[in-house]
């Protein structure tokens, strides 16, 4: 199949269905299992936020049911509210380990992209807080600051809700949230983009590739552009950010270039932004996602680490 004759065909995948993700051992329709099933979409967006990883998130989801189950549902008010403080406490004590093991990681380490649902696309706020350049920024808070701003700035969590979540104070919570809402907003994207200034930018990067010209790209990279490649030692990316209009485009002419012949690009909705995937022999190769600034693109991530692509196999949802 030529790019051309694939580019515009629509991703296939496999729909979760609504009790997709259930435990293992959780069976039948009992209380717990009913009230689990019912929030799986939310706690697991609660966990992939903080974590990042899409296979940690539903470790940790597996962790909450197993906790969960033991619980007695007769001394729990709110059983929405109880889920997410076990599923943010989980998600705290691996963030930890997380943190250990991206010390190790072999080059830039990117969240792992998941193939949203539509509906993500339509909630702006949520889709703004998993774009991969708002889960960037999520990066560069400690987790306790981490668990506060995405339970509050996202989930609209009461203090005191939080504060029992992550073992702190209401007023020790608030100013946390305080520290971290300043460190988010002097480094988050400037503006809501909409869904078609990101497929432009998208586009151009396609008749790139197709075409060889590479002079409509670097009409829309900012001089301050920065490319992160994340292929986890397995697939070859960048190892270090690349930064500034003219390497990025001498990078991307070199490697587009190295493009087997018959590969396809698809636009696909990741993280409830449009996305370009690569697809060589019909297999996924890289998914690639922007940041855009001001009509520019500041960003462009590069996922190719097969072990993080494991969920583009089949739409996520997620919900607040």
């Amino acid at each position: 199949m030529t790019q051309s004759e694939a580019k515009e065909r629509p991703v296939k995948s496999e729909r979760s269905e609504p009790t997709a993700g259930r435990p293992a051992g959780a069976t039948g329709t009992d209380p717990a299992t009913e009230a689990f099933v019912d929030h799986r979409n939310l706690l697991f967006t609660v966990a992939y936020e903080m974590l990042g990883s899409a296979a940690d998130a539903e470790d940790v989801l597996q962790e909450t049911w197993l906790r969960w189950s033991g619980v007695d549902l007769g001394t729990v008010r709110d059983r929405r509210a109880y889920l997410v403080r076990i599923t943010t406490r989980q998600a705290l004590n691996r963030l930890r380990t997380l943190g250990r093991r991206k010390e190790s990681y072999v080059g830039s380490w990117l969240p792992a992209p998941l193939l949203t649902t539509p509906d993500v696309a339509e909630d702006v706020e949520l889709a703004d807080s998993v774009s991969t350049a708002m889960m960037l920024v999520l990066e560069t808070l400690t987790p306790t600051e981490r668990a506060v701003f995405v339970l509050r700035e996202v989930f609209a969590l009461e203090y005191d809700e939080i504060a029992e979540a992550v073992d702190r104070k209401p007023a020790a919570v608030r100013q946390i949230a305080h520290r971290a809402r300043g460190h988010v907003a002097a480094r988050r994207p400037r503006e809501h983009v909409s869904s078609a200034d990101s497929r432009k930018a998208l586009e151009a990067f396609r008749r790139a590739v197709e075409t060889g010209d590479l002079q409509n790209l670097l009409d829309i990279l900012a001089p301050d552009v920065v490319l992160l490649g994340d292929g986890g030692g397995v697939k070859q990316a960048v190892l270090r950010p690349i930064v500034g209009a003219d390497k990025v485009a001498r990078l991307l002419a070199a490697g587009l270039g190295r493009i087997p012949a018959g590969s396809s690009f698809l636009f696909a909705q990741v993280n409830g932004r449009p996305a370009l995937l690569l697809r060589v022999d019909g297999e996924l190769d890289t998914v690639l996602t922007v940041r855009v600034d001001h009509g520019l693109v500041t960003g462009l991530y590069a996922v190719r680490n097969p072990e993080k692509l494991s969920h583009m196999r089949r739409e996520t949802a997620l919900s607040r």
